[in-house]
C-alpha cells in the first residue's frame, strides 16, 4: 500500500500554497491547546522547499504556539474542573500524572524541556495553569524553549533542502510502516 507517498506529496504541496504560512501558525496555535498533530508536520516541508525562509517560519510557529500556550494555561488555571474529563478521554492521563510530578519537583525548568519533549506540549501549558505558574516568566520560557526547537527543526530540513525532500521521498514508506510498526509494538508492551 502506498499511502504514506501520496500524503508526503500532498504535504509538500501544501507546504508550497500561498496561505501556508497562516495553515502552519493555525497548526502551531491549536496543537498547544487541544491538537494532536505538531507543527513539525508542515514546518520540515516548508522549510526544504523555501530553506531561506526557514527562520521566519520557526519565528511564526513558536509565537504562535506560545499564544496558543497562552490560551493553554489559561484553560488549566480557570476550567481545569472541565477539561480534565477531556484528559482521561484523549489518553492523556499518564502524560498528565508525569508532567504534574516533573512541575512539583523541577518548576518552571519543566516548561524549557517541555518545548523538546515527546510528551504533547498541550499537556505542560493546562498543567502549567493548574499548578499556577507565573504567567510571565511561563511566557518567556515557553517562547525560547519553542523558538529553539523549531529553529532546529527548520534549519536542519533547510540544510537538506529540495535534494534531501527527494531522498526522502523515496524512502517514505518504508519509514511510515516503520513508524506505525514501532507505535503497535509500543501501544501493546505499554498496555
Amino acid at each position: 500500500m502506498n499511502i504514506f507517498g501520496a500524503m508526503y506529496d500532498k504535504t509538500m504541496q501544501w507546504s508550497k500554497h500561498r496561505f501556508a504560512v497562516f495553515w502552519l501558525s493555525f497548526v502551531s496555535f491549536i496543537e498547544a491547546i487541544f491538537f494532536p498533530v505538531p507543527p513539525d508536520v508542515m514546518l520540515i516541508p516548508m522549510s526544504m522547499s523555501k530553506p531561506k525562509s526557514a527562520f521566519r517560519f520557526a519565528l511564526y510557529t513558536a509565537v504562535a504556539s506560545v499564544v496558543g500556550g497562552m490560551i493553554g494555561y489559561a484553560i488549566g488555571y480557570y476550567a481545569f474542573d472541565w477539561v480534565q474529563g477531556y484528559i482521561q478521554q484523549w489518553g492523556y492521563q499518564a502524560a498528565w500524572e508525569q508532567a504534574i510530578a516533573w512541575f512539583k519537583e523541577w518548576g518552571i525548568l519543566v516548561v524549557f524541556v517541555a518545548g523538546f519533549s515527546p510528551i504533547p506540549y498541550k499537556v505542560f501549558t493546562i498543567c502549567a495553569g493548574v499548578m499556577q505558574m507565573a504567567f510571565i516568566p511561563f511566557v518567556i520560557t515557553a517562547f525560547v524553549s519553542r523558538f529553539a526547537r523549531f529553529i532546529l527543526v527548520a534549519k536542519l530540513a533547510a540544510w537538506g533542502g529540495e535534494k534531501f525532500a527527494a531522498k526522502l521521498r523515496k524512502s517514505i514508506e518504508i519509514i511510515g510502516w516503520s513508524v506505525v510498526a514501532l507505535a503497535v509494538i509500543a501501544y501493546i508492551i505499554l498496555k
